[in-house]
């Protein structure tokens, strides 16, 4: 391929509004193009990096025994209704009348009509079954940002596994689980499996395989002693008595204090010289259920995805302002637990350790101090409802914990019958008996594959590709391109590459030695071969690493072991 010919439009500033490195690099290098917000197109040498890691993906696919299909982005809404995850996704979900007054969605994902398909399967015979596709999807994100990590059209291979049983559920589960490890190394991308929320999906186990980065949107909780790792919104935290400053104290009489503006954690802990732990903070919710106040340690957040999960409900959003006074008759930053009547209280474990603590008083500018859990509030239900902190630790050893910011690249659930239930999905078993079938999902970004690689493989200068996904094996650079002799070599240095089935790249282009070894730092592809002032004066090519900047001089009939010999290492 010569570089004059190919559709590769480099750049030597950053785009102005990209944060992300992978944004950065991906637009100067001629890999994407902002369309719109969330929407990006993909230039040829995008593309190749897409297919390469497409092709490991089916590789890894075929070798766990997933057989692959393509199915519809156009879906109708009555399939989401019937899961209720039109509701669960929200704003999310792309949504449209077709022309004969049809709801339509744009799928974000395929759950629903992937189950309403394998509906057809009828005997445990057919099972166990795995499905999957590489299919775009369409959410409507919010806060689309860095670039191609977070979008609103974007690529992802999701496959379904099928199973009559709980055990059949856990055998696919880990070949998929395996099948990732696998591929995430030929990509040569490094990953974390963790511990994650199963959110919007449902099921009560899942995975997400993290990808450690300075730009990611999720924070890892990792333990170096035992190997632990979760999403922080899935770490749990130690239920054992956690300590306060008062502890060693006996519980106090309530006592009433004026507290005038002071509503937030900072200003009532140095207008009563306490620390954050003594106080405790009621957050109401709403929800399809009533009304819900969770009650945290002042120095800690809730989760609210333990909270989700903790309560059987929908629908759950924090109480605006109005709200709050009519639950608690004071205005907000004022609200405590005490005689907080018709409203459910959720109380995180280590607030049951708070001794003489303080809390909103329901009466405007007000706070009590000594509200001690059990004697001053009754709790309807005592949950681990909170982000794991700094202080925290290891779950599984006691060992200090470490936080890292991750890009998701990979999410495993196991479904169970959510799904299969809903539409319908039923087999009969060995005794004739009729059941639903048991169902895992498998997701990987793939665009955000390419993205956390380059992340993970730049220099100050460019990208530095692995060798399995780099759009080419080989860029051949020409620096005198208006030389017939140096041209030459580069053809039959390309023809010697391209004959040993390597993809080459030449540049040919009519611009200035520095501009053009700029521009092949800054694309990255593995190995670079000049033609230059070494060749005109000895006839020989000389051999780049990219990574490393080594270089060496081979003749033109030793250059494809040279060049396999880098590779190699790539």
């Amino acid at each position: 391929m010569q570089w004059s010919q190919y559709f590769l439009p480099t750049l030597r500033e950053e785009p102005k509004d990209a944060e992300a490195v992978s944004h950065k690099l991906m637009v100067r290098a001629g890999l994407i193009r902002r369309l719109g917000s969330g929407a990006y197109s993909y230039l040829p040498l995008g593309v190749r990096v897409l297919h390469k890691v497409m092709a490991i993906i089916r590789q890894e696919m075929a070798r766990a025994g997933a057989q692959e299909c393509l199915l519809p982005a156009l879906q109708p809404l009555e399939l989401w209704k019937a899961t209720g995850r039109d509701r669960t996704l929200g704003d999310v979900l792309i949504r449209f009348k077709d022309r004969t007054g049809k709801d339509m969605v744009l799928g974000p994902t395929h759950e629903e009509v992937i189950t309403s398909l394998v509906a057809e399967v009828t005997s445990h015979r057919q099972l166990p079954l795995i499905l999957y596709q590489i299919q775009t999807k369409f959410r409507d994100e919010p806060r689309p940002r860095s670039g191609v990590i977070r979008s609103k059209e974007f690529l992802m291979k999701d496959a379904y596994s099928f199973d009559l049983d709980v055990e059949g559920l856990n055998r696919s589960y880990q070949r998929m689980f395996e099948a990732y490890q696998r591929l995430f190394e030929r990509c040569g991308l490094m990953v974390m499996a963790c511990e994650a929320e199963t959110g919007a999906m449902g099921g009560d186990v899942s995975h997400e395989f993290m990808a450690e980065s300075p730009s990611g949107e999720d924070l890892v909780v990792r333990c170096a002693s035992c190997g632990y790792a979760a999403n922080r919104e899935a770490a749990k935290c130690h239920l054992s008595p956690v300590t306060c400053h008062l502890s060693p104290e006996q519980p106090k009489p309530l006592e009433e204090v004026k507290t005038p503006g002071k509503h937030t954690v900072e200003q009532v802990s140095q207008f009563l010289h306490v620390p954050p732990s003594a106080l405790i903070k009621t957050m109401l919710y709403e929800s399809d259920a009533g009304p819900v106040a969770v009650l945290i340690r002042g120095d800690h957040e809730v989760n609210e995805a333990k909270l989700t999960r903790a309560l059987p409900t929908v629908g759950l959003k924090l109480a605006g302002a109005a709200t709050i006074e009519r639950l608690s008759g004071a205005p907000m930053g004022f609200t405590g637990p005490v005689k907080l009547s018709g409203v459910r209280l959720i109380v995180d474990h280590a607030v049951m350790a708070v001794v003489n603590g303080v809390t909103g008083a329901n009466k405007a500018e007000t706070h009590l101090l000594n509200v001690n859990p059990g004697r001053d509030f009754t709790p309807s239900q005592v949950a681990d409802v909170r982000m794991v902190t700094a202080e925290d630790r290891c779950v599984r050893c006691g060992d200090a914990l470490a936080f890292v910011r991750a890009i998701e690249v990979g999410h495993v659930f196991k479904l169970g019958t959510k799904y299969s239930q809903a539409l319908g999905a039923f087999v009969q078993d060995a005794g004739g008996a009729k059941q639903p079938m048991i169902m895992g999902c498998y997701g990987i970004g793939v665009n955000r594959i390419v993205a956390a690689i380059v992340e993970q493989r730049h220099d100050a200068n460019g990208i530095l590709w692995p060798s399995a996904i780099a759009p080419f094996a080989v860029l051949i650079s020409v620096l005198e391109a208006a030389n017939d002799q140096a041209r030459q070599a580069a053809q039959d240095a390309a023809r010697r590459l391209e004959d040993a089935g390597h993809d080459v790249l030449v540049d040919d282009r009519e611009q200035s030695p520095g501009s053009k070894l700029k521009d092949a730092d800054l694309i990255g592809i593995p190995v670079q071969v000049v033609i230059g002032k070494v060749w005109q004066a000895q006839g020989c090519l000389e051999v780049v690493e990219r990574a490393t900047k080594a270089r060496q001089q081979v003749a033109p009939e030793t250059l494809v072991v040279a060049v396999e010999k880098l590779l190699d290492k790539r």
